[in-house]
């Protein structure tokens, strides 16, 4: 096997990182088309309120973003592009929505490049992988930025003030974009959606300040448990969402049943004015989207998903329910051998 071989490793990582540098290089040659394809599709990403001059300067700082991260296979929050991009959001008053939106036809309009490249384009072997190194640099932008919010003053409807976790809005951006995506590329993928099970309950009897530490303590749990390519969020008051890109329907329904486990085994709280424990469960709901065209809105699915963790909550609470979300074309299921643990 070529694994056995001395330096296979060494020499599988050298040619990763030839591949990278040789795709940064030919996204560089390429820049002025890639940018000016994105600014010509502007008006679908809710960007005609801001001026010519700005579309061009924000299109440039995305694709300074997408081929630093695609040469170096990470992005650090703290680039000052990064910064940039953020502080010119907040002047301009660019929603994140739009901004997710534009980083998704950003995407779109390389990868259109790309494959017209003779060396490695759509027909080539390494295309697959030249196109998930594209798209997962995408996702570290958005990432990215996001982080960055998290670490600002003043980032209402960025970030959740109580768990650090992103808001519905940034969730429902990075929702809409996934779905932009996998009705592209045909992947599936999930949402896991946690409502708080008795909240008010809990208010009641022991305090609001009870009822905040849960939620602080729910937030941190999930944030912890999921992967950094997972988007976790607050997205109402006790819920939690959660979304799983290009993840099958057997590893998402694991996923969703072992975070209800991990919230009841480990969130034993104490109620500090009686010394009185109270037990924590959560319902959860897990939407699988097998297929989705461009009819599907990131909101409807959201909404379905939380529908199904009502129905697990009147049902009891403390379990799981499901809910399939198959709409249009079928597709071969991806990220195999994903690890849940």
């Amino acid at each position: 096997m070529v694994a056995d071989r001395p330096g296979a490793d060494s020499e599988h990582v050298q040619d990763a990182v030839e591949l990278r540098t040789h795709v940064a290089r030919s996204l560089q040659a390429r820049a002025e088309a890639i940018v000016k394809d994105t600014i010509a599709v502007y008006a679908f990403a809710g960007m005609e309120g801001v001026a010519l001059g700005d579309r061009t300067r924000f299109a440039g700082l995305l694709f300074q973003l997408i081929t630093h991260t695609v040469r170096e296979g990470t992005l650090d929050s703290r680039t000052a592009t990064v910064a940039e991009l953020g502080q010119m959001m907040g002047e301009k008053d660019i929603d994140v929505h739009v901004a997710f939106n534009v980083v998704y036809l950003m995407e779109r309009s390389a990868l259109d490049e790309l494959a017209a490249e003779e060396s490695f384009g759509a027909t080539s072997q390494p295309w697959p992988v030249i196109a998930q190194m594209v798209r997962r640099a995408s996702f570290d932008v958005c990432a990215a930025f996001s982080e960055y919010a998290t670490r600002e003053k003043g980032s209402a409807g960025i970030v959740d003030s109580l768990t650090t976790l992103q808001t519905r809005a940034v969730f429902l951006a990075a929702l809409e974009k996934e779905v932009q995506r996998a009705e592209r590329f045909g992947h599936p993928f999930a949402l896991i959606l946690l409502d708080v099970d008795r909240l008010a309950e809990i208010n009641a009897t022991h305090g609001y300040g009870a009822g905040d530490r849960v939620i602080e303590r729910i937030g941190i749990v999930v944030r912890n448990y999921f992967r950094e390519t997972d988007w976790v969020a607050r997205s109402s008051g006790d819920g939690f969402a959660v979304l799983l890109p290009e993840t099958q329907r057997a590893n998402a329904e694991r996923l969703a049943d072992r975070v209800r486990i991990m919230v009841q085994e480990r969130l034993q709280l104490r109620d500090y004015r009686s010394d009185q424990q109270f037990p924590v469960t959560v319902s959860v709901g897990v939407l699988i989207a097998e297929s989705v065209d461009q009819s599907v809105r990131a909101e409807q699915l959201l909404t379905e998903a939380e529908e199904a963790a009502d129905r697990a909550k009147k049902a009891g609470g403390n379990r799981v329910e499901r809910v399939d979300a198959v709409i249009g074309r079928a597709v071969t299921p991806t990220r195999d051998g994903m690890s849940i643990d």
